[in-house]
């Protein structure tokens, strides 16, 4: 799948570069374009029709016009692009909403970097199910698609496992790897502190549900090692 294109709408300049730097720094995902104004996001929008851009990181307190009008526009002209808010408004009335105009996430700043990057993933995650071609078999497919928005697993992590280590693991996984090459078990369990055996066990369980590849290592003496890349 080719990687998810993202336009970043911001007014602090500062703030705009880092949400794009971060979202650059997430396996899947690209920057085509940062707006500082509504206007200017509604803008590179209109030109959206060949589909330029598929998930708008949108700041809600913008200087000419509320993220949630730029929402209502956005529908009333028939736009389908999905919207992650990346806000630092707690009002409930806000929250309520966005979900009743279809924002798939909702961030509240400050936030850090693994809290960006489990959001952008699970939408990851959820956009694999809902761009898949047919019907859904049955209603627990929908549940699932709903269960990864909502930050769910869909189902529990084998005995063992716990989801704070599979975090960190996660996030060295990503950190870590490159196009060219990923890390072995031995360099995740150095970067997240856990034993080789660990890491190894939620390595393989990354690759058994797909979120993760195996490969070779070649070019050591001895043996092939094995490493692993976030997919």
């Amino acid at each position: 799948m080719n990687d998810i294109r993202v336009l970043v709408v911001e007014d602090e300049p500062l703030l705009a570069e880092a949400h794009a730097a971060y979202t650059e720094r997430v396996p899947g995902f690209t920057v085509v374009g940062v707006a500082h104004t509504a206007r200017a996001a509604m803008a590179a929008l209109r030109a959206n029709d060949g589909g330029e851009v598929d998930l708008v990181l949108l700041d809600f307190r913008l200087p000419d016009l509320h993220g949630l009008d730029v929402c209502r526009a956005l529908r009333a002209a028939g736009s389908s692009v999905d919207v992650l808010a990346v806000t630092s408004a707690r009002d409930l009335a806000v929250v309520r909403t966005a979900v009743s105009l279809g924002v798939t996430h909702y961030l509240l700043k400050p936030f850090t970097f693994a809290a960006f990057r489990d959001k952008l993933e699970r939408y990851a995650d959820y956009r694999v199910q809902a761009l898949a071609d047919g019907e859904v078999a049955a209603q627990h497919d929908v549940d699932r698609m709903f269960a990864t928005l909502r930050g769910a697993t869909g189902h529990s992590l084998p005995k063992g496992l716990d989801a704070q280590t599979l975090t960190r693991v996660r996030a060295a996984l990503a950190d870590g790897s490159t196009p060219e090459a990923g890390l072995s078990a031995t360099e995740v369990s150095t970067a997240t502190g856990t034993s080789r055996v660990t890491a190894r066990r939620y390595l393989e369980y990354l690759v058994t549900v797909d979120r993760a590849v195996r490969q070779p290592r070649y070019g050591t003496p001895g043996r092939p090692e094995v490493e692993y890349r976030p997919r």
